[in-house]
């Protein structure tokens, strides 16, 4: 099948091409009964604009490159959603690509997406955030953004300020009397991981609570991992009241763990989890947890992105959106708190 030109369209409604470009583009000024014209005749010929060619003429592609890790996560694919919705709506196509769990295919899947022409990259792989090529190639001429840490300077940043997620969830927990509060952590070279560690290190502090490293337990992120660390964490210190895991799956398997020791949450334990994904609410019981706004940080991003391609953003921009305790049954004390924490922000 043959695919109506610019020219068709242009030939059948009687007017230049130039004319027809504009209208379709939406520039220019013409009488409305020439734009009419026009449009009707796009119509009927079922006209398509060629990108390809818009391209060879504006330099640009009206095209965005995502790099993602497992778009199998919830928190991420929510991220990813809300980054392709808001490049959609101002006209803007997306290529997203997963690298591997050791992020050693990142640079050629950067270079894949430089080769297309792509106006900018989005970022949204954590593994990457100590490779130096990785952030060599993000600082060359194509504009980027990344929700998670970047070797060197010169790359905006979206994301929301970890160490507040650890503090609240552990100020919840020790609102309500706790003092020995064990943690399931994320892996340990994650910068996430440590500014959360950072954040139930403060809370404690600031409750005047001693830290404790035989609570601390990595659970690597999935509900395996915190499952066998909550085994771990119940054999070194049995006396633990209450857990936060660093994200709402590895509280998921620290949930299991305590069901299959006879422990029954809230009454004989708390769980706090962290993100809010939408399995939470339907845990059992329902979690109690810190949201984190994975949807508006990708919404965000895109825009940060599409901005500095346009020029209006000149230098790189760090931007932390905010999170909130969101208080279940978990815990026991399903009420409203106070989120402020004990010492000074």
């Amino acid at each position: 099948m043959i695919r109506a030109s610019l020219r068709d369209v242009a030939s059948k409604a009687g007017v230049s091409f130039q004319t027809a470009g504009k209208v379709l583009n939406g520039k220019g000024s013409v009488s409305e009964a020439t734009r009419q014209r026009i449009l009707l005749a796009a119509r009927d010929l079922n006209y398509v604009p060629n990108a390809v060619a818009r391209g060879l003429v504006t330099r640009k592609t009206f095209t965005i490159g995502i790099v993602a890790s497992d778009l199998g996560d919830a928190e991420l694919a929510r991220f990813v959603v809300g980054a392709e919705r808001e490049a959609r709506r101002r006209g803007h196509g997306v290529l997203i690509g997963n690298v591997n769990r050791e992020g050693t295919d990142a640079e050629r899947y950067l270079g894949m997406l430089l080769e297309r022409r792509v106006d900018g990259i989005l970022t949204a792989a954590p593994q990457m955030e100590h490779d130096e090529r990785v952030g060599e190639l993000l600082r060359g001429p194509t504009p980027a953004v990344s929700i998670h840490r970047i070797p060197g300077r010169g790359i905006s940043l979206v994301g929301s300020d970890h160490r507040r997620t650890g503090r609240l969830a552990t100020e919840h927990l020790l609102r309500l009397g706790h003092r020995r509060i064990a943690t399931v952590t994320g892996s340990e070279n994650r910068q996430v991981t440590a500014h959360r560690l950072e954040g139930y290190k403060k809370a404690l502090d600031d409750a005047e609570v001693p830290f404790d490293p035989a609570l601390v337990e990595s659970g690597n992120w999935d509900a395996d991992g915190a499952y066998e660390a909550t085994l771990r964490l119940l054999d070194r210190a049995p006396d633990a009241s209450a857990f936060f895991a660093q994200n709402d799956v590895m509280a998921l398997g620290v949930l299991s763990a305590l069901r299959e020791k006879g422990l029954a949450v809230p009454d004989d334990r708390a769980v706090v989890g962290c993100d809010d994904i939408p399995l939470a609410a339907h845990a059992a019981p329902p979690l109690t947890t810190v949201h984190v706004p994975f949807y508006e940080t990708g919404k965000t991003a895109v825009r940060l992105l599409l901005d500095t391609i346009a020029g209006e953003v000149k230098e790189p921009e760090r931007v932390l959106l905010p999170v909130r305790l969101v208080v279940r049954e978990s815990c026991g004390g399903n009420k409203v708190v106070n989120e402020m924490p004990f010492g000074k922000e």
